[in-house]
């Protein structure tokens, strides 16, 4: 896939720069949250993309609110105490450009509707997951519940025993390095670490 900077108006195969991808994933996601009905404001939510990211394609990063849990409802206008708006606080929508690299444009919008139904969980409760009600809100929006991953693991730990793959690292940490200290869940036998070829 080519990228580089074009109009707002610009296809998905054209986008080839950060500012491309944010214009183009932002009006795509305003045309989902209409044909979707989706609960969800775009005016607080901005915008970044990640070039670091190696294993989320994208996310939703909000602030913590106190006391918020997904089903409880939040009057943002009794939080505001009359000295601020009564919508939700901004949030923000982080892209991978690597994950937009590797993903097609049906993968792609998919995923921007699966960060779509957090948005809308945040905007309605203060608080997301991937729980029951994700679930369904995302089977509602034609979204995965996870997405994949679009890079592979440095580190992959299986179990001494039968060898199946038991966890998988994306960089060194106590797992990788006392990897033989752990147990698999298959046949509570040690792991054994090994790292991919490159």
């Amino acid at each position: 896939m080519t990228h580089g900077t074009k109009r707002a108006a610009e296809t998905y195969d054209a986008v080839e720069s950060h500012e491309g991808l944010i214009r183009w994933s932002r009006a795509y996601c305003t045309r989902a949250v209409a044909a979707h009905g989706l609960d969800v404001m775009l005016g607080p939510v901005c915008w970044e993309v990640s070039t670091r990211a190696k294993r989320r394609a994208a996310a939703v990063k909000t602030p913590t609110i106190e006391n918020a849990s997904v089903g409880r409802a939040i009057d943002w206008s009794a939080r505001a105490n009359g000295v601020g708006e009564s919508t939700p606080p901004e949030c923000t929508m982080s892209l991978s450009w690597r994950a937009f690299e590797s993903f097609d444009r049906e993968e792609w919008s998919a995923t921007l509707r699966h960060e779509l139904v957090h948005v809308e969980q945040f905007q309605a409760f203060g608080a997301t997951d991937h729980g029951p009600a994700f679930k369904r809100r995302a089977e509602a929006v034609d979204a995965p519940v996870r997405v994949r991953r679009f890079a592979e693991p440095k580190y992959i730990l299986s179990c001494e025993v039968c060898g199946a793959d038991a966890a998988y690292r994306y960089r060194e940490c106590k797992l990788v390095r006392e990897s033989s200290a752990y147990r698999s869940a298959c046949c509570e036998a040690p792991l054994h670490c090994r790292k991919r070829q490159e």
